[in-house]
């Protein structure tokens, strides 16, 4: 049930150029809070660590809270699949914001982790909402543009990061930075809600607009059918050609989200503000990533390659490049650390907005945001696995087997997308 009100309806407004285009930018905006949101803690790790008396293992208890909570995405995106885009995705905003300024109150790491578990949860309606809303408002053949855009929202929070932490922390402390994010959240609530509607009942919707959007739906039928159950999604072999990728390509974002600032800082020596200047780098490459990943897709269709080939060879290209990371521990100068890290970033952002926005290729509009879920529960299955291996073991073995092991991954991933999924018929 989509939740939109008949009030108004029938006022006629003059059409807005390019409704989809307006949309997929206040779209942006949640995701930049969202990735803001979740990169804040670490890149105030060392400064919260030392304050708290948290250790390296406590702390991934602590980020693997997080992944558990947006591992229950197949939940989230079946709620947003039947109650709309509208209300359902204001509230979960509105809900992960004041979690969010929560974190002002946690004392220990036992807190901490409560109230990670129930951000990722909140949280993890932002992938489904983004495919749901591609796959509404998109032609099959812009689908992969939109998807890099929003995307680019995921990278860019995570470049504001380090300067607001250091701006929190020379102005104030580090609950600063949880306060500033959380209420620029609830901010963004009120323009959602003002601006967004499906295109059936969107008043600013042009005639001709409309008809581009409808005459692009070719990838799946669009007529009104029975939801699929979760279980009957479970056993469709292209779910799994894509769940088990992400699965394998996430484990490198959790490293630069959560892992890289302590990394620089202990291993590299890097202090507060250094760590402030080159830490949103790898994010600033991934933001291209997330428009060379659609730009390769559409220069192989100009040449006659399918749709869904075209993904799968930029799927494969991203995961050639990341093969840099396998040496990022054991560079000697930490400024060609540096760029490895940024080389992972561009090319993790290059297949992850490839395998991601496959749910909209693959499957019926309805589903969507359920079958991005399940697999954004995969992806968090493999960060969850890789933190956790990584807070025990580190002080061990150090971080050279982790980036080695991140270098590899995706090619393992690469030849799963091209031997399960299958094209639509």
């Amino acid at each position: 049930m989509e939740e939109e009100s008949a009030a108004g309806q029938g006022r006629m407004r003059r059409p807005f150029p390019y409704i989809r285009w307006t949309i997929i930018a206040v779209f942006v905006g949640a995701m930049i809070l969202n990735y803001l949101a979740r990169s804040v803690l670490g890149v105030a790790a060392p400064v919260i660590l030392s304050e708290q008396g948290i250790s390296n293992e406590q702390y991934s208890w602590v980020t693997s809270a997080f992944q558990l909570g947006v591992m229950f995405q197949p939940l989230i995106g079946y709620f947003l699949d039947g109650f709309g885009l509208r209300l359902g995705f204001t509230l979960c905003v509105a809900i992960w914001s004041l979690i969010t300024i929560a974190h002002v109150l946690a004392q220990g790491w036992f807190s901490f982790a409560g109230l990670r578990l129930a951000l990722g949860l909140a949280e993890g309606s932002a992938q489904p909402a983004g495919q749901k809303l591609i796959a509404e408002w998109f032609p099959a053949r812009e689908r992969g543009v939109a998807g890099g855009i929003y995307n680019i929202g995921a990278s860019f929070g995570a470049v504001l990061a380090p300067p607001l932490i250091a701006w929190a922390v020379m102005t104030q402390s580090w609950r600063l930075a949880f306060v500033v994010t959380g209420g620029l959240g609830l901010v963004w609530c009120v323009a959602w809600l003002l601006w967004y509607r499906v295109p059936a009942r969107h008043p600013r919707l042009g005639s001709d607009e409309r008809r581009h959007i409808e005459a692009g739906q070719v990838a799946r039928p669009t007529g009104t059918r029975k939801r699929q159950p979760i279980g009957a999604l479970l056993r469709r072999r292209n779910l799994w050609g894509i769940a088990l990728p992400r699965l394998l390509a996430d484990p490198v974002w959790g490293m630069l989200s959560f892992w890289m600032p302590l990394y620089l800082a202990r291993e590299r020596g890097f202090d507060l503000a250094q760590i402030a200047i080159f830490a949103w780098l790898p994010f600033l490459a991934a933001d291209l990533g997330c428009l060379f990943g659609p730009a390769v897709v559409a220069l192989l269709q100009r040449r006659g390659v399918s749709l869904i080939d075209a993904r799968r060879w930029a799927f494969t290209l991203g995961a050639v490049m990341m093969m840099g990371m396998a040496f990022v521990g054991l560079a000697t100068n930490p400024y060609v650390a540096i760029a490895l890290l940024c080389l992972g970033g561009f090319a993790h952002q290059t297949l992850s907005v490839t395998v991601i926005t496959m749910a909209s290729d693959l499957f019926h509009r309805d589903e969507v945001a359920t079958v991005t879920g399940i697999a954004g529960l995969a992806a968090n299955l493999g960060v969850l696995v890789f933190t956790l291996s990584l807070g025990r073991l580190v002080d061990q073995v150090g971080y050279v087997p982790f980036f080695i092991v991140l270098g590899v991954l995706d090619l393992i991933g690469a030849a799963i997308l091209w031997t399960l999924v299958r094209k639509p018929a």
